[in-house]
């Protein structure tokens, strides 16, 4: 960069300066999270303690199939990510 002129440099910094706030004001303006987390109960309490979501993800449908006690709606995303969204706390 030192081939730049000061007028170039300049130019560079106001670029870098405008995105990142852009950047910064889009991420402001995202949504709340309003998805639920995994509840703290005698059902759900066994996967807090587990240490990797993808171990306590593969009981989820046990519960939440279709089928089952609690099944999950229709129109319900993905059915292998569970705690991507509902976030043990």
């Amino acid at each position: 960069m030192s081939g730049l002129s000061s007028q170039k440099k300049l130019a560079l910094n106001a670029a870098f300066i405008i995105i990142c706030i852009g950047i910064l004001i889009f991420l402001l303006r995202a949504p709340k999270e309003t998805t639920s987390p995994l509840p703290h109960d005698d059902i759900h309490n066994r996967f807090h303690a587990m240490k990797g979501k993808k171990e306590a993800e593969q009981y989820c449908l046990d519960c939440h199939g279709p089928e089952k006690e609690a099944p999950l709606p229709a129109d319900h995303p993905p059915k292998y990510r569970c705690l991507f969204c509902h976030k043990r706390q």
